[in-house]
């Protein structure tokens, strides 16, 4: 009798230790990971981790679930809606596997709980971001403490992964990203030629009537303007009680409401129009604009009930709405937002100055119908095609249809990039790959495109410190439009120190000196240390990053059409720039702050790709004349990054080094055992009154460079 085979006892792992081996098993499971986002890809990246094996887990994501979310983020269901996503993820994968240790945080990544000693204590960092802000914050301090960090990010049917490493592979700033089309406000207020002008505008409205007035970049003084519609849009409806004792309720009549709309209708869209051609604002124009009737405004504007939005026909949302359309459709908006109390108590509070009332979000049905509508007005007026909702949402949001399957792609490929980095033997530079993913297929017939890493370019600030060249106007630019505008903007500088020579002109983060604050104020030329004027090497330093950056910094004005931003920035050394006479105009932008469903606007630093383009939903992301990636080993040229005036971006995931848009506006900031941090000034260093130091001789405040310790 043949004797009988002893049955190998099964558990949860076993088919993961054969397939692995039991050695890169024991690895799996001993390795401590950090997720930064549960949105689109971070939603099946968790699922897959916990499915491979690994146990000690930890996720950042700032955002709460959205509805919008619930196609393609499948860890979530609709009684999630309004949660935090990174708790509501880890609720969900502990289904998958109970074993699984896994620490939530719902906060955003740029805070200082998350800095260098937070994110020492993990073996691998994985990107699941939405934007350039926060994906080059934490490139920034894994190679600050010299952690792996795998990166990836989707747009539609493309992605890729990458994994970065200090001294061996290129880190997400080694390669440029293509700056986005930025829109000069002049063209905006007065010129549109573009349904992206019109639809900007009608941003800014909806800023303007519903939010900070003062912040919209069609903002004018009532008393010293010179427009025909602030007063108009000043003119809020108040809201009269009805009914006695605890029955009685603040309303706003529906005559008020009509009327109210009537005279903003008719102000923007026919009188200031006609006020200005009698300026002869537009002579010479190609297009002379032509008001809208005003009797028809008043009319369409007593029909709100006849709204698209309210009559709600087949395809009311892909149709191009008519003039009458687009004035109802204006209305209902306006109906709606005074209606309901909660909405209507901010509006009036902001008017007030006593809060940022609400804040216009691409996914806020109400906040994009007003947009849709506004702008196809103005399209009227000036004789631009029109956008139909669908068309309006995908420029206003910047947005490329965010596909699902394209994101568990991108997903699994992290996962096998993490295996590769514990399996060991081999250094990172060599094992791993940057894989594209590929809509179409390569002449072989590949989806899945990978190529070797390269190494650290030596242009790079980030990785190699290189100097950058800046060219402004420094006769009329303050150290505010510095600091803001190319440091915290364009650089992504967290908490920034900055110095000229041996002074301190500014700086941010614990145990900074408040006194220096003054100096914002101040033109770049006559700063403290001699001023920053052509040829002037300023150092700027981001403790919190461990980043150093030089740049050296020439005089130079611009023409506002041709260089919308004020200033340029190159990573090599030119020869030196001519000047003309041209002046810099500063520009403006999106603030925060509740949108219109009472919903607060989310922040760089989340996990979601469902931000709005200042920055865009996870589904979506606006590629400016951006080409696919090539199907041979050349990697193909970044797309458009950083958000303007014009646009707001996200990314679902967010973009890696390849595919990336943005408009980070966070702060927060990370400081960590055994990395750099900031000291006080020593007992020494000789200070006045106001900051003001020992060599200062201008009265303005200066103080000796702090220096750093580890």
């Amino acid at each position: 009798m043949a004797q009988q085979e002893t049955a190998v006892p099964m558990d949860r792992y076993s088919h993961l230790r054969a397939s692995m081996g039991t050695e890169l098993f024991d690895q799996v499971q001993k390795a401590k990971l950090l997720v930064v986002g549960a949105g689109g890809i971070g939603c099946e990246l968790l699922k897959n981790l916990v499915q491979t094996g690994f146990q000690d887990i930890e996720v950042v994501d700032l955002d709460t679930i959205d509805k919008s979310n619930l196609n393609r983020q499948f860890l979530f269901r609709p009684h999630h809606v309004d949660k935090s996503k990174s708790l509501m993820a880890r609720e969900a994968v502990l289904k998958f596997n109970p074993e699984a240790r896994i620490v939530a945080h719902h906060g955003n990544v740029k805070e200082a709980k998350f800095g260098m000693a937070f994110i020492k204590k993990f073996h691998l960092v994985l990107n699941a971001l939405d934007n350039i802000d926060a994906r080059r914050h934490v490139n920034r301090l894994c190679l600050a403490v010299d952690k792996p960090l795998i990166e990836s990010g989707t747009t539609g049917y493309l992605g890729q992964v990458t994994v970065i490493k200090k001294g061996e592979t290129e880190c997400y700033e080694c390669k440029p990203k293509q700056t986005p089309k930025v829109h000069p406000i002049c063209t905006i207020r007065s010129t549109p030629s573009k349904p992206v002008h019109c639809i900007v505008w009608a941003k800014q409205l909806f800023m303007l009537m519903f939010g900070k007035a003062e912040e919209s970049m069609l903002y004018e003084d009532p008393v010293t303007g010179q427009s025909a519609f602030m007063e108009q849009v000043l003119a809020r409806p108040e809201a009269l009680a009805e009914g006695e004792g605890k029955a009685a309720k603040a309303v706003v009549s529906e005559e008020a409401l009509a009327k109210y709309s009537s005279s903003v209708l008719k102000a923007l869209y026919s009188s200031e129009i006609s006020k200005q051609i009698e300026m002869d604002r537009y002579k010479g124009a190609e297009k002379t604009p032509v008001p809208l009737d005003e009797a028809c405004l008043e009319k369409e504007a007593r029909q709100a009930s006849e709204a698209p939005s309210a009559l709600r026909e087949r395809g009311w949302d892909r149709k191009v709405w008519d003039e009458a359309d687009s004035a109802r459709e204006l209305a209902r908006c306006v109906r709606h937002i005074y209606h309901k109390e909660d909405l209507r108590e901010k509006v009036m509070a902001a008017a007030k100055g006593q809060g940022d009332g609400l804040q216009f979000d691409k996914d806020d049905q109400i906040a994009m119908n007003f947009v849709a509508a506004a702008s196809n007005l103005r399209s009227r007026v000036f004789q631009i095609p029109v956008q139909s909702l669908y068309e309006a949402k995908g420029v206003a949001g910047n947005i490329i249809p965010a596909i699902a399957t394209t994101n568990a792609i991108i997903a699994g490929l992290q996962v096998m990039e993490a295996l590769k980095i514990l399996k060991g033997g081999v250094p990172i530079g060599e094992a791993c790959r940057y894989t594209y993913c590929l809509r179409e297929p390569t002449r072989k017939g590949l989806y899945l495109l990978p190529t070797p890493l390269e190494k650290p370019a030596k242009s790079c600030f980030v990785c190699n410190t290189s100097t950058l060249e800046l060219c402004l106007d420094t006769e009329t630019l303050t150290l505010a439009n510095l600091v803001d505008r190319v440091l915290k903007q364009r650089l992504g500088v967290n908490e920034p120190t900055v110095g000229l020579g041996a002074t301190t002109l500014y700086e941010e983060g614990d145990g900074a000196d408040d006194r220096l604050v003054v100096n914002l104020t101040k033109l770049l030329k006559d700063l403290p240390g001699g001023g920053i004027k052509d040829d002037t090497t300023v150092e700027v330093e981001d403790f919190s990053q461990d980043l150093t950056v030089k740049l050296n910094i020439f005089h130079k004005t611009f023409n506002e059409e041709e260089v919308p931003e004020g200033f340029t920035l190159s990573g090599e050394a030119k020869a030196r720039p001519t000047a003309d006479a041209d002046v810099v105009k500063p520009g403006g932008g999106d603030g925060g702050g509740p949108t219109a469903n009472g919903k607060a606007a989310g922040g760089a630093g989340g996990g979601d790709d469902d931000n709005d383009i200042e920055v865009m939903d996870d589904d979506v992301v606006f590629m400016t004349d951006n080409q696919p990636p090539s199907t041979t080993t050349t990697k193909p040229a970044a797309p458009a990054s950083s958000d303007t005036l014009d646009t707001t971006s996200s990314i679902e995931g967010g973009v890696a080094p390849m595919a990336t848009t943005d408009n980070e506006k966070d702060d927060g900031s990370g400081g960590g055992e055994g990395g750099s941090k900031k000291r006080p000034a020593e007992n020494g260093d000789e200070k006045a009154e106001g900051g003001v130091s020992a060599s200062s001789s201008n009265g303005a405040a200066a103080v000796p460079k702090r220096a750093k310790t580890t």
